[in-house]
């Protein structure tokens, strides 16, 4: 039972990257989903959420408008799409999924179950 979270690298300012996330072991259209990140020095934070259910998302403020969130239930895949990078963005991301309440979303890291290993996200001219 594993996630595999890819798709980070170098972008310049302005650019576009699409962040994956591929469970095996279980079914993730399943499981409510989080993306966070932690840059150099700062604490993990929570950039995009999705329930389970698919209705209910949250985005930090930051990225509103810059990414989206989606699901790809026969790859059992997530993909977190990032436009208009900046420098700000850049930090390790994670995914993570979690069983829990039917249509819920869970803005701390440690309620989930299942953690990918982070893909690294640099933007830099």
């Amino acid at each position: 039972v594993q996630l595999q979270a890819s798709g980070g690298g170098l972008v310049q300012p302005g650019g576009s990257l699409r962040l994956s996330c591929t469970a095996s072991g279980f079914i993730l259209m399943y499981y409510s989903i989080g993306w966070f990140r932690q840059a150099p020095g700062k604490e993990r934070e929570a950039v995009v959420l999705l329930s389970n259910t698919d209705d209910r998302t949250y985005y930090k403020d930051s990225v509103k408008g810059r990414a989206t969130i989606s699901r790809d239930n026969a790859k059992n895949t997530v993909y977190l799409q990032m436009n208009s990078l900046k420098s700000e963005d850049t930090a390790i991301y994670y995914c993570a999924a979690v069983w829990g309440g039917t249509g819920s979303i869970y803005f701390s890291w440690d309620e989930y179950d299942y953690w990918g290993q982070g893909t690294l996200v640099t933007v830099s001219s």
